[in-house]
């Protein structure tokens, strides 16, 4: 039987930025409930060193939606940190990833899977191909950036259990 990249990397986007989006949800309707302003936590932080929910959140919009656009053209890099969003901005910004995500054109995805994609960072270059790109880069990436997502709404005491990360699992043969 033959794996399609798109079944792995698309069908991982739609199961993953939905709970994303979810938790976000609660997370709001958190600190609704104890009265604190949302917009706080676009700056929460596990540690000094780390980067806040902000950054987390552009990481996971960017290792989904923009890591398909890098896949099209062969080009990739780091996301764009110096876009500035409140609480709300921030998760309406994951749902264009699932948007995008959602209308994604499958056979060209496959089409590209042997294809080269190069990731540059100032005047580092990884080369890449497509598929190689996507599943050894971007998706743990995509995962290690939702999970922190999570982590820092857990921290501030937002009720989320392991559900609330794994999302709706594809189930059946």
């Amino acid at each position: 039987m033959s794996h399609r990249l798109s079944e792995t990397v698309i069908t991982t986007y739609q199961q993953i930025i939905p709970a994303v989006l979810g938790y976000l949800e609660k997370g709001r309707a958190h600190y609704e409930t104890i009265g604190e302003d949302i917009n706080e936590a676009v700056n929460l932080r596990l540690a000094e060193d780390m980067q806040p929910l902000h950054f987390q959140m552009v990481s996971v919009v960017h290792h989904s939606m923009n890591a398909l656009t890098s896949v099209e053209t062969g080009n990739a890099g780091p996301p764009d940190f110096s876009l500035a969003f409140n609480y709300a901005d921030l998760t309406a910004h994951v749902q264009s990833a699932l948007d995008a995500v959602n209308t994604a054109d499958l056979d060209a995805l496959d089409a590209r899977a042997a294809e080269s994609v190069t990731f540059r960072m100032g005047s580092r270059e990884m080369p890449f191909t497509a598929a190689n790109y996507l599943l050894s880069f971007s998706l743990p990436n995509f995962y290690f950036h939702a999970s922190t997502g999570y982590d820092l709404l857990r921290l501030k005491g937002v009720k989320l259990g392991k559900m609330d990360f794994l999302g709706k699992m594809r189930m059946g043969s």
